[in-house]
C-alpha cells in the first residue's frame, strides 16, 4: 500500500514561491490501479515521483506498507519499485536482453539467471524472443515500451510506477499496450499507480481515478462509475466530457437495431443483449 499523508511541494519562483502539489492525501491500496489524470501542470508527475524519492515533498509524508519512505535508502527504494516512463528510456547501447536484466544484475543476481527471468519476461509482456539481442534503437515505439515494462517487473517488485508509459505511441499500439497492462494486471496484481493526461485512458485504467486540478489538488477522486455518476463540480464535469455531452449516450431504433448515439447523433455502438448472437 502507498499513502500520501498531508503532501505538499512547492519550488521557489521570482514572486516567492509555486506550488506544485497542495496538501494531498490519498491511499494506494495494495494489488489495485490508481490513475493520476490532469492536465500539464497539476502535480500528477510531482506526486509519483514522491513515492522513489526522486521528488521530496516540502511537507507531509509518503509511507510504502506503514514505512516513511525517508527512511530508505533512496537508491535500494528505487530499485525494488518499477519505473516505466513515456520514453521507455533504455540504455541505447545496451542489448533488450541486457536492458531487462538490469535492476536484478545491480542487486547481484546472476547475468545468467537475470538473463533467463529477462527472456521469459519477454514472452510475459508480448515480445518476441528474437528481440533479445537487438539494440533499442532497432525496435517499434511500442517494442520498446514492452522493453520498459519488462525491465519494470524484471526485479518482481510489488509497486510500479508509470509515467505517461503510453504517450508516445500511435493510437493503435496504444490501445495494445493498454489491454497488456490489463492483462499483466489480472495475473499479477502489482500496485500500480499511473499517470496519464488522457481521462479515456484513466477510466480504462483505473480501479480508482484521482482527477487533479491546477495547483495540485484533488478535484475528485472515485471509481470512474462514481466519477462519471456525479462529478463533484463544474470542473470535474467538463474534464470529464459530461458538461458538453460527450459522454452522455442514448439509444436508439435503426433498421430493427438499438444503436447507442452521442450528443450530436455520432453512433458509438450496437447494443446487444448477453449471449445474443453476433448478426
Amino acid at each position: 500500500m502507498i499513502e500520501f499523508r498531508s503532501v505538499r511541494k512547492t519550488y521557489p519562483d521570482g514572486a516567492g514561491e509555486s506550488v506544485a502539489v497542495d496538501d494531498v492525501s490519498l491511499i494506494v491500496p495494495s494489488h489495485r490501479t490508481v490513475v493520476l489524470v490532469g492536465s500539464s501542470g497539476s502535480g500528477k508527475t510531482t506526486l509519483l515521483r514522491m513515492v522513489n524519492r526522486m521528488v521530496e515533498p516540502t511537507s507531509g509524508a509518503v509511507l510504502i506498507d506503514d514505512e516513511d519512505v525517508r527512511h530508505r535508502d533512496p537508491v535500494a527504494l528505487r530499485r525494488g519499485i518499477g519505473y516505466v516512463m513515456q520514453q521507455a528510456g533504455l540504455l541505447p547501447h545496451v542489448r533488450v536482453i541486457d536492458n531487462i536484466a538490469t535492476v536484478p544484475v545491480l542487486n547481484g543476481v546472476p547475468r545468467r539467471e537475470a538473463r533467463e527471468r529477462a527472456r521469459a519476461l519477454m514472452d510475459t509482456v508480448g515480445l518476441d524472443g528474437r528481440l533479445a539481442d537487438r539494440y533499442p534503437g532497432r525496435l517499434s515505439g511500442g517494442q520498446q515500451q514492452r522493453v520498459g515494462v519488462a525491465r519494470a517487473l524484471a526485479g518482481d517488485p510489488n509497486i510500479l510506477l508509470m509515467d505517461e508509459p503510453f504517450g508516445a505511441v500511435d493510437p493503435i499500439v496504444r490501445r495494445e499496450l493498454q489491454q497488456e497492462l490489463l492483462r499483466l494486471q489480472q495475473t499479477l496484481g502489482k500496485t500500480i499507480l499511473f499517470v496519464t493526461h488522457d481521462v479515456d485512458e484513466a477510466f480504462l485504467l483505473g480501479d480508482e481515478v484521482v482527477i487533479l486540478a491546477a495547483g495540485g489538488r484533488i478535484a475528485q477522486k472515485g471509481t470512474p462509475e462514481e466519477i462519471l455518476a456525479a462529478p463533484a463540480d463544474d470542473f470535474v464535469a467538463e474534464f470529464v466530457g459530461i458538461a458538453g455531452g460527450d459522454r452522455e449516450l442514448t439509444l436508439r431504433r435503426s433498421d430493427g437495431a438499438t444503436v447507442i448515439v452521442d450528443a450530436a447523433g455520432r453512433v458509438h455502438g450496437v447494443l446487444r443483449e448477453e449471449g445474443a448472437p453476433r448478426g
